[in-house]
């Protein structure tokens, strides 16, 4: 009666399936969880972002809007406090991601960086949604002439939606290294037994 020699090879691969679709199946959860979460930031920066002043009035045949203070510290300041929420973000997301897979993986390591890119996408969008209004001409002429109002948020650096995917990633890189699972210790070398020396005190062939 023949052996089959390939069923355990078989029970073995089907064990692996299973263990990689659920890996796929926490990342993309994270993935998600981590890009919803990129709408709670954009309310933070629309709450804590400097406004800048703008002014309107009538030049000649149409009308004109200018910064009412042109220094611009108050435009730096916005996209300030965005890159610090998007930073607290990312290390608060690796943080959790952590505490909740600690085995961590490589498909939630993308997925953590794909949920922080898409989770400053939707800040952005978010903030700018929830601000003052884009078309300024329309809003100065709302307000009337020589009356100060707010300029629409705008986020002038475009790097700031890196923070976040950068920060998560490096946080969790490092939380892994320091109280990841560690794989176990091999087992010490040792040398062959030697044969048992032969009756006469000689040592057998």
């Amino acid at each position: 009666m023949g052996t089959a020699y390939g069923a355990p090879d078989d029970h073995h691969g089907e064990q692996d399936g299973p263990g990689m679709l659920t890996e796929v199946r926490q990342a993309a959860v994270t993935a998600v969880a981590v890009t919803l979460s990129g709408a709670l930031l954009g309310v933070l920066w629309w709450q804590l972002a400097p406004s800048v002043p703008l002014v309107g009035g009538v030049l000649g045949d149409g009308w004109t809007v200018v910064p009412k203070n042109p220094e611009g510290e108050r435009v730096i300041g916005v996209d300030g406090v965005f890159t610090l929420l998007a930073l607290a973000f990312g290390a608060l997301s690796a943080v959790v991601v952590f505490l909740l897979r600690r085995r961590g993986g490589v498909p939630l390591v993308v997925a953590l960086g794909v949920g922080g890119l898409l989770g400053s996408l939707l800040a952005w969008r978010v903030g700018v949604w929830l601000g003052p209004a884009q078309d300024v001409i329309a809003h100065a002429k709302d307000v009337g002439q020589g009356v100060t109002f707010s300029a629409p948020l705008k986020l002038s650096a475009k790097g700031a939606l890196l923070a976040w995917s950068v920060t998560g990633l490096v946080v969790h890189l490092g939380l892994t290294g320091l109280f990841g699972p560690r794989d176990p210790e091999p087992e010490p070398w040792t040398r062959p037994q030697q044969h048992p020396p032969g009756p006469h005190g000689e040592k057998a062939a």
